[in-house]
């Protein structure tokens, strides 16, 4: 997810914008996308992510975006939510127990699975289940707004395993679980 260099995701009114990927950065993005084996997306980012069902209608849309489209459609999603009654496209919906159900899944042979959205990420990052935190940190301060980590009550240690500075503004973080 995008980070501003202050710790958030989405500003004090819930904008976004101001992370939004050049081209670079799109097309890293998708490279990351095609590692996942599964993404877990919170009600919010799925809702926001079903642009992407019928993005490639869109004439305006760039390659980078188009290639986005047709990676991101037939990845299997697992969308985590108590108010939705049905999820689109290539998606499950659990409606509870979404720790059990991650734990699970992580138990499953196969590619990684991929988590979206600050509440369901805060929930499995509270939970200890999540072992790879990747960032693009952006060089704006937003001063309140979603916070990337949520309040712990503990310390996770972490060593980086991953950087790269892009054209555009963003710095890629990736960091692990220290073992």
């Amino acid at each position: 997810m995008s980070v501003s260099l202050d710790g958030y995701i989405a500003g004090p009114n819930g904008e976004i914008d101001w992370g939004a990927p050049d081209d670079e950065l799109h097309r890293f993005h998708n490279e990351r996308v095609l590692e996942a084996g599964t993404q877990l997306l919170g009600r919010g980012l799925y809702e926001t992510m079903l642009y992407w069902e019928t993005a490639e209608q869109d004439p305006s849309l760039g390659e980078p975006a188009r290639e986005f489209a047709r990676i991101w459609l037939p990845l299997p999603k697992v969308v985590f939510s108590r108010t939705l009654d049905e999820v689109e496209g290539n998606a499950r919906l659990v409606k509870e127990g979404a720790v059990e159900e991650v734990t699970r899944l992580k138990e499953e042979e196969g590619k990684g699975l991929d988590v979206g959205g600050a509440g369901l990420a805060a929930t499995l990052i509270e939970a200890g289940l999540v072992d790879d935190f990747r960032l693009f940190v952006i060089p704006i301060v937003l001063g309140g707004g979603t916070p990337y980590f949520p309040p712990l009550d503990r310390r996770i240690e972490l060593e980086l395993i991953e950087t790269r500075q892009f054209d555009s503004p963003a710095v890629y973080l990736r960091c692990g679980l220290r073992p």
